[in-house]
């Protein structure tokens, strides 16, 4: 890992910490809030004036669109969901009442993924697409990608808007992008185009550089200088073990189709948020106030627009079913003044036994532990059983193993036990009282379960 220290070091000495916006990223806190506060007026007026569901929002809960004053001011909104969009399009509507401008002036139209019902649609102006690109643009100065950087991009074109992002910001920032879509592209593209960063999943990482290897490559000497982790949220282990399988920076991105994008620095202080273009806050469970700094909470966002503006659809305290804490509003290493967030967990992704939870990554984290890795491919998948009519819930890990005839089974659970606990002793004490059973279910490799499913597979599943 000496490359990988020495690289971000030597950005903060040779004074090569990038902006793209230095302006606006760099600005004192105060004029920073006053850019905020100036934005969230406009957004609520032209929400009022240009969108159909908002103008009959703000009708029936009698708002005022004039008292909205400053960001405090969204508490007293309601709060809308992924479901509010829904039953506000076809074909629960004969239009789209999120549609926030002329149609004439949708440059792009898409969907989510619709894993969780009918896919929500979201129309893009070029205008928020500038926004879009700027805010990818911002993450990648941040992470010292500038002009000559070459980019491969494992996030798939289409209805999603992650990779056009990232190849607009590229545009943006001079750096050249290659295409891909996938991360099982040929290896001859690594050769032949010396890309020196990659974007993608943790397991399309892992899965890249294990397929350099079989083709007798070391990854640490592939050329790549960064790894972009985006599209899911990731355990802090799984980082050290990708920055040490290829020997380079990782740094970690959050975002969605509604249009909120965070990245690292070199700092890796936390996500930087573009406050000057989504605004933030963080819900208690109740969602009637904020949370205190540090505090978990539910991400609940709104696009803000620069006043003059347009946008295709906007949203305002949008329940991304995410949530996070701020790590920090001071200056931070890097120069940078906008709050810092911890990674942003799925609550979709958390499961419950009795009043405790736990998350997808506080598995991941056992699974990537430095002594088990030796013995493990990193794939896994987990599975709660159990009911009312059992006394106890059983959590079955199942891990893919590089040679399941050699491996160490008593280390590797162990490990896994200590590094899980670690984070979640609440869980620990229902294991040591029987109301929790840990199983651990070794495979070679492609034998998992889930490499039988379509699409996106779920890591954790619950079949109680």
């Amino acid at each position: 890992m000496g490359k990988v220290i020495a690289s971000a070091a030597m950005l903060f000495s040779m004074g090569q910490v990038g902006y793209f916006r230095e302006t606006i990223e760099t600005m004192p806190r105060g004029d920073l809030d006053g850019i905020i506060d100036e934005r969230v007026r406009y957004t609520i007026r032209y929400a009022h004036d240009h969108s159909p569901f908002y103008r009959n929002w703000f009708k029936d809960h009698g708002i005022n669109v004039a008292d909205i004053r400053e960001h405090e001011d969204l508490l007293t909104l309601p709060i809308i969901s992924g479901s509010t969009i829904r039953n506000n399009q076809p074909p629960i509507t004969d239009g789209f009442r999120f549609l926030s401008s002329r149609m004439d002036e949708v440059y792009t139209i898409h969907e989510t993924s619709g894993t969780s019902g009918v896919p929500k649609s979201f129309f893009l102006t070029w205008q928020d697409w500038l926004r879009y690109s700027e805010k990818y643009a911002r993450i990648f100065r941040s992470y010292g990608i500038s002009k000559g950087d070459r980019i491969v991009v494992c996030a798939s074109y289409g209805m999603n808007v992650g990779a056009t992002m990232m190849t607009l910001a590229a545009r943006r920032t001079g750096s050249t992008i290659i295409p891909e879509g996938k991360c099982t592209f040929p290896i001859r593209v690594i050769k032949n185009y010396k890309p020196t960063v990659v974007i993608g999943s943790v397991f399309k990482l892992i899965r890249l550089a294990r397929r350099l290897q079989n083709e007798g490559i070391d990854p640490k000497e592939s050329g790549i200088e960064r790894l972009v982790v985006g599209g899911e949220s990731f355990a802090e282990a799984s980082r050290r073990y990708l920055g040490t399988l290829w020997d380079c920076e990782v740094y970690n991105t959050y975002g969605s189709t509604e249009g909120t994008v965070c990245g690292e620095c070199v700092a890796k202080a936390g996500l930087h948020v573009p406050e000057d273009l989504i605004h933030m806050d963080l819900y208690n469970p109740r969602m009637d106030s904020f949370v205190p700094d540090g505090e978990y909470g539910r991400i609940i966002l709104t696009k803000l627009l620069p006043v003059g503006e347009r946008c295709g659809t906007l949203l305002i305290n949008y329940d991304t079913e995410d949530a996070t804490a701020v790590v920090s509003r001071e200056r931070c290493a890097c120069g940078r003044t906008s709050v810092r967030i911890k990674t942003p967990e799925r609550e979709g992704e958390r499961f419950w036994i009795e009043e405790y939870s736990f998350n997808r990554v506080d598995i991941e984290r056992g699974v990537f532990q430095e002594e088990n890795m030796e013995y493990l491919t990193g794939e896994y998948e987990a599975f709660l059983y159990g009911g009312r009519e059992t006394d106890s819930t059983i959590l079955r890990v199942s891990l893919e193993c590089r040679d399941p005839a050699h491996l160490d089974a008593e280390l590797i659970q162990e490990t896994f036990r200590k590094a899980f606990f670690r984070f979640k002793p609440d869980l620990r004490e229902l294991y040591i009282n029987g109301t929790l059973e840990i199983l651990f279910h070794f495979t070679g490799p492609g034998e998992l379960e889930l490499y039988k499913v379509q699409g996106r597979p779920k890591r954790v599943v619950d079949r109680r």
